[in-house]
């Protein structure tokens, strides 16, 4: 007795031609929504590492600055640490967005699919 996926490829070889073809459909949408989401986190990781250095530096600029200039100099010395500030917010805001949206379920969707076309070759198979 000839098993039934074997003479389903005999009998309609472009059905099988047709499920491989969702296959790659299926694979080639999920590499392209996890590419863009792993390209999406590392430039909000970028941007944090950048805003962090640009607030050290700006950082470093207040120090000095508080430190050369006498106290009275001052027109607006909540600037020196406002400015900072920001920067520093903003980085941490980047990062948060990237720790936010994990990449942890890339290929779901394939496995699931695998699953459900063993499940279905089990059943056909069992006598």
């Amino acid at each position: 007795m000839i098993h039934p996926l074997l003479r389903l490829i005999a009998t309609e070889p472009q059905v099988l031609g047709d499920h491989v073809e969702a296959y790659a459909e299926l694979v080639g949408d999920e590499v392209r929504k996890t590419g863009s989401a792993w390209g999406q986190r590392l430039a909000l990781y970028a941007a944090a590492l950048c805003l962090l250095g640009v607030a050290l530096v700006l950082t470093g600029v207040a120090v000095m600055l508080w430190a050369a200039l006498p106290a009275s100099g001052f027109q607006a010395p909540w600037a020196l640490i406002a400015v900072p500030a920001v920067t520093f917010v903003a980085a941490a805001a980047c990062a948060l967005v990237a720790r936010r949206n994990p990449v942890e379920n890339a290929f779901e969707n394939v496995k699931k699919q695998l699953s459900a076309d063993m499940a279905m070759l089990r059943e056909v198979s069992a006598p």
